[in-house]
């Protein structure tokens, strides 16, 4: 396969790829437990190697179910002289037979075949998995984007693959909107870049998923941490009237008010302090007009609050609806002094 031929001839790629970029090689390894992340490196590969030889024989096999002589005779040379693409999942749960065989193909693998291994986290299979990354095969490592800056990162590289714009207001909310599931983050991108002729506005986004749990959420922490008691007190209540956990309420706010507890205690430009707490330049800049109405003890209080509220939703109260009422109230009126 020339893909692949290429690629050895060179002695190929070395080390860590990232996901997007990662090409064909004789052997590629793809680890993490982010199943969305993995399923793109996988696409990518294979993408690639029916464009350069769009006969290719695409064999899957599992690890975990593996018999005997399956690797070596799907990397059998075709009596049609076509490619050959194996894509193995189910590493973390190999068994023995598909270790001793992976081990002889890496070993010395196949003319004209990409062998395509996934391994979704654990121990079992450290073997293989080691011997791949000494063999200088490339590796992807799917982690979970858990931060907000990972997720907004994600946002920014898919519009800019898309070929459109989204304004960074607009990165956050589609974030707060459906960032629980990466893979629903990617849908929601995709149809935003297929629907948008012109940059896509925050207003874009509520349009399309202001209804969501998390939008909605971070619109009542929003009105509450700019003073606005009755506006964060009356969507309040339309969210809960409407089935949303408080849960979530309280998580928003207890987000919004981390951010704003870092930004006050921190030093620097807006670039720098961006830089040092591992966030978007623009949230910063919106923390520093926000504390502004913020007095230290207003923020001691709306964080002690919260933290209760956040104990109460859980269980530790009878009324959780009174709980996150409360803390809402606090947060809104303590921003309000002056």
């Amino acid at each position: 396969m020339a893909a692949a031929q290429n690629l050895r001839s060179k002695g190929a790629p070395v080390g860590p790829a990232g996901w997007r970029n990662i090409d064909p090689a004789p052997v590629v390894l793809i680890t993490g437990p982010e199943e969305y992340l993995g399923i793109r490196a996988m696409d990518r590969i294979r993408s690639q190697v029916r464009s350069s030889q769009p006969d290719v024989e695409v064999t899957r096999l599992n690890a975990a179910s593996y018999e005997p002589g399956a690797l070596a005779m799907a990397a059998a040379p075709s009596l049609f002289g076509e490619g050959k693409l194996i894509e193995v999942d189910g590493l973390e749960a190999m068994n023995e037979a598909f270790l001793a065989d992976a081990m002889a193909f890496i070993a010395n693998p196949a003319d004209d075949v990409v062998l395509v291994l996934r391994h979704a986290g654990g121990a079992r299979g450290k073997k293989l998995l080691d011997a791949v990354k000494a063999g200088g095969w490339p590796s992807v490592d799917c982690q979970p984007l858990k931060k907000d800056t990972d997720k907004t990162a994600f946002v920014v590289a898919e519009f800019k693959a898309g070929g459109r714009r989204i304004e960074p207001q607009a990165v956050q909310a589609l974030v707060n909107a459906v960032g629980a599931s990466l893979s629903e983050l990617a849908a929601a991108c995709s149809q935003l870049i297929s629907d948008s002729t012109t940059t896509v506005d925050t207003e874009t986004v509520e349009k399309y998923y202001g209804g969501r749990v998390e939008a909605t959420a971070f619109k009542v922490a929003d009105a509450a941490m700019a003073g606005n008691a009755a506006l964060a007190l009356s969507s309040l209540r339309h969210a809960l009237a409407t089935g949303v956990d408080p849960v979530p309420l309280v998580a928003a706010l207890a987000s919004k008010l981390r951010i704003l507890a870092k930004v006050a205690g921190a030093q620097g430009s807006p670039a720098q302090i961006a830089r040092q707490l591992g966030m978007q330049q623009w949230l910063v800049e919106q923390a520093q007009r926000d504390v502004r109405r913020w007095t230290p003890e207003g923020l001691i209080r709306s964080i002690q609050v919260t933290a209760e509220a956040d104990a109460q939703v859980k269980g530790l109260a009878r009324d959780p609806v009174y709980a996150v009422e409360h803390a809402v109230t606090v947060i809104a009126t303590s921003a309000a002094r002056r």
